[in-house]
C-alpha cells in the first residue's frame, strides 16, 4: 500500500533496529552501495581520532533489511531514527524504492551519504579504511566491533562481501600488532 511506512537498513539497523516493527523482510536498494565512506566522530570515533562508519554511496546495489512500521508507531520511530542516524547530519534523508525478497516493491525511508558533508570520506582504499578503523573508539564502542558485527550479520543474512571480509582481516591484524 502506498501509505505504508517502511525503513531500509543496510548496517546496524539490520540486526539492531531499536524500534517496533510489524514486518521485517530482506530487501535490495538499487543505485547505492554499502561503503565505509563516513568519518565517524561520534559513535565509532572522535574528532581527534575519527573512525569510519557505513554509508550508502552512489552506485551499485545494497542488500539489506526493510521494516514495515505501523502508522501509530511512526512518529516515535521517526524521531528515534533521526536521533540515531543524524547526530552530525552526515546523511540525507530520502524515500527510495526497494525490492523486498518476496518480490514486492515498496518505498522506504533511507539515509543516504551526503557527499558534500565534511565527514564524507569518499572512496578510500581498503588499506586506508583499515588504518582508520583500527584503534578507533567512540560513544558506541570500538570501530572494529561495528565492522565485526556487520560482517557476522551479513553472513547470517546470506550476504558474502569479500571486500568487507578482507577489511576485517586487515583491521584485526593491525589491532593484534598494536
Amino acid at each position: 500500500m502506498a501509505d505504508e511506512r517502511w525503513v531500509f537498513g543496510y548496517g546496524s539497523l539490520m540486526w539492531r533496529p531499536g524500534f517496533p516493527y510489524a514486518e521485517r523482510k530482506a530487501a535490495t536498494l538499487h543505485g547505492r552501495r554499502r561503503a565505509f565512506c563516513i568519518y565517524s566522530v561520534h559513535h565509532r570515533g572522535t574528532y581527534d581520532r575519527p573512525g569510519l562508519v557505513l554509508g550508502l554511496a552512489p552506485g551499485g546495489a545494497t542488500r539489506g533489511t526493510a521494516y514495515r512500521v505501523e502508522e501509530a508507531e511512526w512518529p516515535e520511530t521517526y524521531a528515534y531514527l533521526k536521533e540515531r542516524e543524524q547526530p552530525t547530519e552526515t546523511y540525507i534523508e530520502a524515500r527510495r524504492a526497494v525490492r523486498l525478497a518476496d518480490g514486492r516493491r515498496v518505498e522506504a525511508l533511507v539515509f543516504l551519504s551526503d557527499v558534500r558533508h565534511p565527514q564524507w570520506a569518499g572512496a578510500l582504499s581498503l588499506e586506508r579504511q583499515a588504518e582508520l578503523i583500527a584503534g578507533a573508539r567512540g560513544l558506541s564502542g570500538r570501530n572494529v566491533e561495528y565492522l565485526r558485527d556487520l560482517v557476522q550479520h551479513l553472513r547470517e543474512e546470506g550476504v558474502h562481501d569479500a571486500s568487507l571480509e578482507r577489511l576485517l582481516g586487515m583491521v584485526e591484524s593491525r589491532e593484534l600488532a598494536a
